[in-house]
């Protein structure tokens, strides 16, 4: 949420959704990146209606006002099959379009935050992508971090975990859009970093509520955000504690 960037101390990824209603900004007290909330944008409506010119002044504001921004995710198309249905698009036409957008976006804050963004469905498609952004100009392995996106949903497979290892081995840096724990306990050290809404889902799915909490769940909740990053950044040493399900017929 983004009331937790002047509240916390630990790296937030913060949707510009959720920030663009805040009038009132107050500087980070910790580091945090910003997601573009194309997935939001791209399943509500089908296409971008946030212009770049226009989320390109809200990273501005963000990185003046809040400050501590690492990194800002670009407009990017996503491939899942459903995007594409929804779209009315290609694979091929989303990652050009993912390529035009970040050179907009970099034409128009050349020094900016904004990473760009690998896309794709098989394999090949995102080997595909990054020769691209070659001919594009832009030399992936060159830059500290880019985005690998449309693979939350498979980030358990294998073939998901072969990708990972092989844009490694080409010397680019990626960053785990949407990366939930099996996914980062089979590759995550391979990435340069990654987000995750995995324990806002298992809140509210399994009806999770931290003892002594007086919401319905924990799916907004800060003190269980923070226990299950702790428990995944230390798997052998950790457990979660003090948790009730919250259900019908119970408490």
């Amino acid at each position: 949420m983004p009331g937790w960037l002047w509240k916390r101390d630990v790296p937030l990824f913060v949707s510009a959704r959720r920030l663009e209603p805040y009038k009132t900004l107050h500087p980070a007290t910790c580091d945090w990146a910003l997601d573009s909330g194309g997935f939001t944008e791209l399943s509500k409506y089908g296409e971008w209606r946030t212009p770049p010119h226009k989320y390109i002044a809200r990273v501005r504001r963000y990185a003046d006002e809040l400050g501590r921004l690492d990194f800002a995710a670009p407009q990017d198309w996503m491939c899942e099959p459903f995007m594409l249905e929804k779209t009315g698009l290609s694979v091929a036409d989303h990652q050009r379009l993912t390529i035009d957008n970040y050179l907009t976006l970099r034409t128009l804050w050349p020094d900016g935050p904004v990473i760009p963004a690998l896309q794709g469905w098989e394999h090949d498609d995102y080997l595909r992508h990054v020769e691209q952004y070659a001919a594009a100009g832009v030399d992936l392995p060159d830059l500290p971090l880019v985005g690998l996106g449309s693979v939350c949903r498979r980030e358990a497979t294998g073939p998901a975990e072969h990708l990972v290892h092989v844009l490694a081995g080409l010397g680019i840096t990626c960053h785990g859009f949407g990366m939930k724990t099996t996914g980062l306990a089979r590759y995550g050290a391979l990435l340069g970093s990654a987000d995750s809404m995995a324990w806002s889902m298992a809140a509210r799915r399994s009806r999770i509520r931290l003892d002594g909490h007086t919401h319905q769940t924990c799916s907004h909740c800060p003190e269980f955000a923070l226990m299950w990053r702790h428990k995944v950044l230390h798997p052998t040493r950790s457990s979660l504690w003090g948790i009730t399900m919250v259900g019908p017929g119970t408490a």
